[in-house]
Order: structure tokens, then sequence, then C-alpha cells
């Protein structure tokens, strides 16, 4: 998830540094028929962008969902919550 973000930074021309870039992931698991099941994972992203590049962020973070393949793959089964926090850098 962490890379498809990267990557779609990095087709907009945005290059972040390794420590300008993070996320904190939560998974929830619930008993389901018995069965210890994944059902939930959170994720947040911290990031600290160049100045002038909010806009061409807000737009990777808002298709980051559709373009995510895990996110895809899971849909339907397990729910995917990106949230984010942006800084950008002057």
């Amino acid at each position: 998830m962490l890379g498809t973000l990267t990557g779609a930074l990095e087709a907009r021309e945005i290059i972040l540094e390794p420590d300008a870039i993070e996320a904190t992931v939560a998974g929830t698991n619930e008993i389901v028929d018995g069965v210890v099941t994944l059902t939930r994972i959170d994720i947040h992203y911290t990031l600290r962008i160049p100045a002038g590049s909010r806009e061409r962020v807000d737009r990777a973070l808002a298709r980051h969902r559709e373009k995510c393949p895990t996110a895809r793959s899971l849909a339907g089964a397990v729910i995917v919550e990106f949230t984010a926090d942006v800084v950008e850098q002057e």
C-alpha cells in the first residue's frame, strides 16, 4: 500500500525522501462463524511534501484506494481505510 502511494507520487514527479513518508497500520480481527478473521485495516500516512505539490498529492491520495492492488484484492472481504496528515515543506 505504501509502495503504491509512493509510485503514484513519483508518477506525478514528487520524489520523497524515505523519512518524509511513513505509514501506521492497524488491523482488526473479529470472530466470524467461530474463526478469527481479519475484518479491517486502517492505514494512516504521514507525508512531508515539497512546497507547491499539495494539489498533486491530494489527487494521488484521492485515487489511492482504487489504484492500490492490495486494497482492491481485499475489497468486499476486509474494510480498508486510508487517512493522511500532509505537511507541505517550505
